[in-house]
């Protein structure tokens, strides 16, 4: 082949690569856009967007088994930012939940569903231990996205659901070891023994923890000095990378090696840049192997067995549901939260593909299985948004009817009702307390009402801008009641109506932006307090002062700030514009004039 030809087939697939990728990214847009207007979640509009584009139906993209293995490295950078988040005393803290509620979830799920296997469809002991010991595994790249960006992964229910797929990935490598101890095909001498990968296992742990302390943390502290944040992108990659591959050519878990990486790097002072730089790596990786697994998905298979793959699909979520909600009230959960737990986890996992592959190459089941439980796999995957729906529905009807958090009917009557014990509203409750006063604490987040209760903290569930809730929390009888909830928390029509009914409380309200402070205008409020406005004068306040300004004209700079921005305001307020007044903004060419 002359060099001419070598560059225009080279132009050729970097060409097919670029319109691949356009689509790919346009379907996700398209898709995930949908599914979170809908409700239902980004994993679900990816998997449906990779379907649709994928050979079952359109064919405009092919070759996804690629584009899962490279994008399976997302996992390992997901694994990586979480493992950022734990500090090793933490990680000791959860050493139950990980070694015994872990265990114990991968051995009884993986045996339940072999089976179940075995007895309704007739697979032998050898083929169904193949496919329901990967079956009983978890989808980590589903789960741990979903409760970091629901805050839920520091939550009790959150951080066992984090335990369990941190054994499961550990147990990767023993379930290759069965599938090999069982396979029917001429044994690879290339191939490590059971034994071992245990040994690997271990000394590539140790390895990747004595290079965190010895090796990363000193590397990290010298780019910190150095200043250039392009070296904190390609050191955070390296390090992800570099731990991956010692696991991978170790035919251990990549996953697993990144996750050690990270946890080597929680107490780092740049674990924060670190997260902030891979994340975006993480978000597009993760977005690109759900849409693999939706390209592989044989809708030919599922159109030729519907029932057959639904069935199986279903009583895999209600065999894994039921054995999870079990282990987790063994594990002293309440009925609430390990329901919850239950059904978050009842899926089949990403790691059943690999692990089904093994299978197949060990001859332990044909390639139609392989299909077929692809199909089931993202069948339970797809599940998952749509029940934790339902959680969330009948967790709002039981407190309705009484049966799950109180209400606050029995409260006793106290001098003040705070609504919302966020973040915002923890703060102002204490300050309350503090000097003696009673508080009647209101939440709608039923977890947020269990953490509340185990640092001892009553918190009552219910919608806290309702004038009958209210009334029965002992509003009629309050000084003062608080708004202090996230989001935009409530209207001027919904204040309007709680001066009116409680006309002898003070009241008191968060406000969510500039927005919010406008619309609440005119309102008889005893006092509005916007949402980071006071927080983020301090640090400017703050800084001045770092910079060398001195404490008196940082005074003057901030209260000059405060006065032009009450002046917007109030002009903002009479036009209904947010332009108005526009010129009263500090900006590079508008600064404060010197104090004469």
């Amino acid at each position: 082949m002359t060099i001419e030809d070598t560059a225009a087939s080279h132009a050729e697939a970097t060409g097919l690569l670029l319109v691949d990728a356009a689509i790919m990214l346009g379907a996700a847009l398209l898709f995930v856009t949908l599914f979170r207007k809908a409700g239902l979640g980004a994993t679900l509009g990816y998997i449906v967007g990779g379907a649709v584009i994928g050979p079952g139906l359109l064919g405009l993209v092919g070759n996804a088994e690629s584009i899962m293995a490279v994008s399976e490295f997302g996992i390992a950078l997901l694994l990586f930012i979480v493992g950022l988040e734990l500090h090793p005393s933490r990680l000791w803290r959860l050493r139950r939940d990980i070694f015994g509620l872990g265990i114990t979830q991968v051995v009884t799920c993986g045996l339940a569903l072999a089976a179940l296997i075995h007895f309704v469809l007739g697979f032998s002991i050898e083929a169904s231990l193949a496919i329901g010991l990967p079956l009983g595994l978890s989808s980590t790249a589903q789960v741990l996205p979903m409760l970091r960006s629901t805050g839920e992964l520091h939550q009790p229910h959150g951080e066992r659901a984090f335990s369990v797929l941190l054994l499961q990935d550990i147990s990767i490598v023993p379930m290759i070891t069965i599938i090999a101890a069982l396979s029917r095909a001429p044994a690879d001498p290339n191939d490590p023994s059971g034994v071992m990968l245990a040994l690997y296992t271990v000394g590539a742990i140790i390895a990747l923890i004595l290079a965190g302390r010895f090796v990363i943390n000193p590397f990290f502290r010298l780019i910190g000095k150095i200043g250039e944040r392009e070296l904190f992108v390609v050191a955070g990659l390296f390090t992800v990378i570099a731990a991956a591959s010692l696991m991978h050519a170790l035919h251990l878990s990549t996953a697993l090696g990144a996750f050690v990486a990270g946890v080597m790097l929680a107490e780092s002072p740049y674990r924060h840049e670190l997260e902030s730089d891979v994340e975006p790596f993480r978000s597009i990786l993760l977005g690109f192997f759900f849409l693999s697994v939706g390209m592989l998905l044989d809708l030919g298979a599922i159109a030729e067995r519907p029932l057959l793959i639904a069935g199986v699909a279903a009583g895999i979520v209600l065999v894994k549901g039921a054995i999870i909600f079990g282990l987790g009230r063994a594990f002293g959960m309440a009925k609430g939260p390990a329901l919850r737990l239950g059904l978050l986890l009842s899926q089949a996992g990403e790691f059943g593909f690999v692990l089904l592959t093994q299978a197949q190459q060990a001859q332990l089941i044909l390639p139609e299985a392989v299909s077929t439980f692809g199909a089931v796999i993202t069948l339970t995957m797809a599940t998952t948004p749509f029940l934790m729906m339902l959680i969330e529905r009948m967790e709002a009807r039981e407190a309705e009817a009484g049966d799950g958090p109180e209400g606050p009917e029995r409260a006793p009557r106290r001098s003040v009702i705070v609504v919302g014990y966020g973040r915002f509203g923890q703060t102002v409750a204490q300050m309350l307390m503090a000097k003696k006063f009673g508080v009647t604490l209101i939440d709608s987040k039923t977890a947020q009402i269990e953490l509340s209760e185990e640092f001892g903290t009553k918190v009552y569930y219910g919608d806290g801008t309702r004038l009958d809730l209210l009334r029965t929390a002992g509003a009629d009888e309050a000084r003062a009641i608080l708004f202090c909830q996230d989001g935009k928390g409530p209207t001027a029509e919904q204040l309007g109506n709680v001066l009116e009914a409680f006309p002898q409380a003070a009241v008191f309200v968060r406000a969510f932006d500039r927005r919010h402070l406008i619309e609440l205008d005119g309102i008889d409020l005893s006092g509005v307090v916007r949402e980071l406005f006071e927080s983020a004068v301090l640090m400017g306040r703050t800084a001045l002062e770092e910079l060398g300004v001195s404490a008196p004209e940082a005074e003057r700079v901030e209260q000059a700030y405060r006065d032009r921005d009450e002046e917007r305001l109030e002009r903002q307020s009479e036009t209904g514009d947010l332009h108005a007044a526009k010129e009263r903004m500090f900006s590079a060419e508008r600064s404060l004039p010197e104090d004469d």
